[in-house]
């Protein structure tokens, strides 16, 4: 089902489309190929809750967003001081965060295009994406998809979101998914559970930046391998491997208040663990469900931030044609005699 959105300043249309199957539903807006929305349909009668921070109209997106639910890319994450040697080739990028580093793929990156519908159905809709070659100083054309889906097996309801991308020259691709989550209505993910099945995390400078340093997490607060209070204040990235490898569940948030939980599973070597403290407040969130400071957590599969200038990093240049990304988030309520789950594929 599709639905208007509201229009963007240069006129273009935003189209809303909602999936579902089983007890699992979820709205994806074309701009930002962004999940604005994802619910659960209790057993116990209770009313649903939205599992993801969005917003109630594009306005407040384009004012108050903070890359909710959005397609981020070409590459998630910080690149230092906005540059990369590429093909030998130094290439300055767009500079839009603290420290004058690009961050999510500069201020114009995937996160803020509308893409084009493709494809569309009761359970799925496909988008997809031109990033021409020089924008936001990326070297390259890169053509992109994002697929949402959701099916149910034996019960079970799952949400899939696919990522590939292709390119006619050398560039770095590293495309990810940027929901908040929230599994309950208390607006603080702080008393949330989280387990990240990670030995290393990357220490990071003032700006968020990795340092270079690869860290042991035992003995600190960055030992998430037992299922503990998110509790800290987070922007980390934790080392789930040193390359790329077959997809394996890699953590699990859960919220005692609700009895719902979340599984990730990736292929990626790291996740970037993002607590929320820069929300503002600002906008409308599904109804009031709140928008502040840790009112929602992001759990981002990819590959270790800012690569390109750390050699002992798994890199992101990618040769022509080369397809890109595959992860996946898992989501299971725990309480009900049969679970439903929301996966995530990149």
């Amino acid at each position: 089902m599709t639905s208007s959105f509201g229009t963007l300043p240069d006129g273009d249309a935003v189209t809303g489309f909602r999936i579902s199957a089983g007890r699992l539903r979820a709205t994806i807006l074309s701009w930002g190929a962004t999940l604005q929305d994802l619910r659960f349909d209790p057993a116990d009668n209770r009313s649903d809750i939205p599992l993801v921070l969005g917003f109630d109209s594009i306005d407040d997106y384009l004012v108050h967003g903070r890359f909710h639910g959005a397609t981020v890319g070409r590459v998630i994450n910080r690149i230092g001081g906005a540059s990369a040697l590429i093909d030998g080739e130094l290439h300055r990028l767009d500079s839009n965060s603290d420290g004058g580093h690009i961050l999510h793929g500069g201020s114009n990156g995937f996160g803020a295009r509308n893409w084009r519908i493709l494809d569309a159905g009761p359970a799925h809709a496909s988008f997809g994406l031109t990033d021409p070659d020089g924008h936001m100083g990326f070297p390259g054309t890169v053509r992109a998809t994002c697929t949402y889906s959701i099916a149910e097996t034996d019960g079970q309801a799952t949400l899939r979101v696919a990522f590939s991308a292709t390119t006619d020259a050398p560039t770095l691709v590293n495309v990810g998914h940027h929901s908040y989550f929230c599994l309950d209505d208390s607006r603080d993910i702080r008393k949330h559970h989280l387990r990240i099945d990670a030995d290393r995390y990357l220490p990071c400078d003032e700006t968020a930046l990795p340092t270079g340093e690869v860290a042991a997490v035992d003995g600190t607060g960055f030992d998430f391998r037992t299922s503990r209070p998110v509790e800290g204040t987070f922007d980390h990235n934790f080392c789930l491997a040193d390359l790329r490898r077959d997809l394996a569940p890699v953590a699990q948030l859960s919220s005692p208040i609700s009895r719902l939980s979340m599984q990730v599973s990736t292929t990626e070597p790291g996740l970037q663990l993002y607590t929320g403290q820069g929300l503002t407040g600002g906008g409308s969130s599904h109804g009031g469900h709140g928008n502040g400071p840790f009112a929602g957590i992001c759990l981002e599969p990819q590959s270790w931030p800012d690569a390109p200038n750390n050699a002992s990093f798994r890199q992101l240049t990618s040769p022509p044609a080369r397809g890109t990304n595959r992860s996946a988030n898992l989501h299971s309520r725990n309480a009900d005699p049969v679970p439903t789950s929301c996966e995530a594929t990149t």
